[in-house]
Order: structure tokens, then sequence, then C-alpha cells
């Protein structure tokens, strides 16, 4: 996995992930940004034709003029202090976006930090459980390449850091 600074909705990937509503609607951040610097009008249109997406679970729509082919829209749920297993959602999440890149035959994807903001994940958390989802997707999945695309110099040191423990954790784990 490579980690940037840099906002998602700039990647040239073949596809870019964004944290949805399950109704598909921008929300703040992420999703916002993806829209307004999407064809607005178009990626509306296109979300209203697919409808919803049940939390944990990730759909797909066009680039809408953003510079990469997809957009994996993946729908998540709020942080109740992880008393409701939610570093599983959080983690199936993730492997449903790699999943759609995967099947959708993309050789490169860009994902966000999501979930750390609106949804109240703490950071760290955000981005242990990304680090360790890629990590594994990696192993099977080795010609994806698999971008991180982080909003700020201070995010980054903080995903860099904790990505070079999860790199050397046991694979078992």
């Amino acid at each position: 996995m490579q980690l940037v600074v840099g906002n998602i909705e700039d990647m040239s990937t073949d596809a870019i992930v964004t944290a949805a509503h399950s109704d598909l609607r921008p929300a703040p951040g992420i999703s916002e940004a993806v829209f307004a610097a999407a064809d607005r009008e178009a990626l509306t249109a296109a979300c209203r034709r697919i409808g919803r997406c049940r939390i944990g679970h990730a759909v797909v729509t066009p680039s809408c003029g953003l510079p990469c082919r997809y957009i994996i829209h993946v729908a998540g749920a709020g942080w109740y202090s992880g008393k409701r297993a939610e570093r599983l959602l959080f983690a199936n999440c993730y492997l449903q976006a790699l999943t759609k890149a995967t099947a959708l035959h993309c050789r490169s994807v860009a994902l966000p930090l999501m979930f750390s903001g609106q949804y109240h994940l703490p950071r760290e958390q955000a981005i242990h459980i990304v680090c360790q989802v890629v990590r594994h997707y990696e192993a099977v999945h080795p010609d994806l390449k698999i971008v991180l695309v982080l909003y700020t110099q201070g995010i980054y040191r903080l995903a860099h850091r904790i990505s070079q423990k999860v790199c050397a954790e046991p694979a078992d784990r």
C-alpha cells in the first residue's frame, strides 16, 4: 500500500472510494468533496439510479468527470465506543470496496481514511483497520495497486507510523 497526502477526488487511479450514506446522498466530508469535484448532476443521477447501498456494502458509479474510471461508494455506520463490533463492520467496508475494484478489473484503487470524521471512528483505529485489511488483501491480490490518500501531513505521519507497526505484526494476527 502506498500512502500519499492529497484529496481522493484528484486521484487518477482506476477507481476511488468514498464513504457514503445508505441513501447515496452527499454527506459532509469525503462524500461532499467527491460530489463537489465531479459533475454533481451526473453523479446524483447515477446514485439515484442505484437507489440505496446497504450498510457495510459498496456500489459503483461512473467517475462523472473525475480523473478515475469509477467511484466506489461504501456505506458505513456510526462508532459506538467499539462495543458493537464496529471494527468488523468498518473492516468489511474496506474489503467490499477492494472486492468491487477487483471485480471491475481495476489495476489501481485509491482509498481515503473513511469513517474517522462524521462517523466518529477514532483516527488511530481507522488507520489500523485499513492497514490490516489492505495487508491481507494485497497478499491475495498483489497486482492491485492500493493507495491510501490522507488529507493532511499530520494524518500521513500517523498512518506511516501505524502502517509500519501493522506490517511488522505476524500475518496470522
